[in-house]
Formats: C-alpha cells, structure tokens, sequence
C-alpha cells in the first residue's frame, strides 16, 4: 500500500504553491523523475509530468533524500479507504474474539464446569417450559366449563359473556402455545451454543492462542424466545 508521511504532505503543499505560483516554487531539493515516455525530468519543485509516478527528491550531492509516492486518483483514495477500513475491521474482530476468547478461558478452566453451566442454563429454560405446560392445563381446564355451558346455545347465538370468556380462552390458548414453541427452540439453542463453545474451549485448551479462531459463532435466539439469555459467552 502506498504511503503518505510528512515528506509527501509538504511536497504537495510545496507543488501547489508552485503551481500557483512559479516564485514561491521551493529552492531546495532536486527532483527528478521518469515520465509515461521514458524521458528524465528534473527540476526544484514537484514535476507535473510525473504526478501519477514516483518522484525522487536529490541532495545537493545527489544522494536521495526522500522519495516522493505518485499521487492518488480519486478512485485510487477510495479503494486505499476502502482497504484500510477492511483492514480495521478484521484487527476489531481478532480483538475480540481474543477477549471472548480469554473470558471462556477464565470461566470455564475444565470441562466439567463446562457441563455445569449449561445444565443451569439448561434449567432455566426448562423450568419456563414446564411453567407453560402447567399454564396449557389451566387454559383447558378453564375451556371445558364453558364449553359446557356453549352447548345450550347450540344453533342460537352465544351471550357476550360467554362469547367473550371463550374467545379470550383461545387467545391465551394460543399465546401459551407459541411461547411453548419458542422455548423449545431455545432449549435447542442453548444447546448448539454450549457445544459450539465446548469445541472451541477443547482448542483453546489445547493451546490454541486466544483469537487465534475466529469469531464466535452465537446462534440467534428465536422471536420471543426467553428475555434471559443463557449464554456463556463473554457478551452477557
């Protein structure tokens, strides 16, 4: 990657006063470049026939004193930009996954402490399933009397208590239902996680470097699945 340092900065300045200018050209320095055609220039102040190209700058006794990159074209500046932020990017993710890395390292120094947090993170999950089970038969117990009650009004129009006893019966049937759904996707969830740290806590034991494996890989908890998360990662 082409690199720009004070030198460039103030021989730029310098070609743009010149350009300006021809006085204010600076005095010291010899530059000295070849053109697209093959032709040696040289002068006292940046050459525009070389802009795009490398630049020497001479001591007074010809030794070089610095050398002077070609310029960026716009489109160059955005590729440059472009690469210097992927670059970034990459330095981030290797920071943190070694910080993810050493708190793994530092929660869990074997494997049975492992086991024991999944199993309570496990539990936890658990423990919200059997709840909804619980609330499941209450619904139903609940439903069965009005039921019961619906069936003098067969082929006539329910009373609007009853009508809306059991239409409010059913939605919470149903919203019991879909929260039983989503805890048993994050009962899996959990599950894949604990294994997906398991294997790279196995490496990491083995004496993997912290960050040294890429990023974590976290599978997505489901729509309205548990609020608390029960991930051992660093994150929480």
């Amino acid at each position: 990657m082409r690199s720009f340092g004070l030198a460039w900065l103030l021989a730029g300045l310098a070609g743009l006063a010149s350009a300006q200018d021809p006085a204010k050209a600076p005095t010291t320095g010899i530059y000295t470049c070849v053109d697209a055609q093959g032709k040696r220039h040289t002068a006292d102040r940046p050459i525009r026939e070389c802009l795009a190209r490398e630049q020497q700058v001479l001591n007074k006794d010809g030794s070089v004193r610095f050398t002077l990159p070609p310029s960026l074209t716009a489109e160059e500046r955005i590729e440059r930009e472009a690469q210097e932020r992927r670059a970034a990017e990459k330095r981030n993710a290797i920071a943190d996954a070694g910080r993810r890395d050493r708190n793994l390292l530092g929660r869990f120094p074997d494997e049975a402490s492992h086991q024991r947090a999944r199993e309570a993170a496990l539990d936890t999950v658990r423990l919200a399933i059997r709840a909804s089970e619980l609330r499941l038969r209450e619904l139903a117990a609940e439903r069965r009397p009005l039921l019961n009650e619906a069936e003098f009004y067969d082929g006539r129009q329910l009373p609007p208590k009853l009508k809306q006893a059991l239409d409010t019966n059913e939605a919470a049937t149903d919203a019991q239902r879909n929260a039983s759904t989503n805890q048993e996707a994050e009962l899996g969830r959990v599950n894949r996680l604990y294994d997906i740290e398991l294997e790279r806590l196995r490496r990491l034991w083995g004496g993997a470097a912290p960050g040294s494996l890429g990023p974590l890989a976290v599978p997505q908890a489901s729509s309205g699945s548990l609020a608390q998360q029960p991930a051992s990662t660093g994150t929480r």
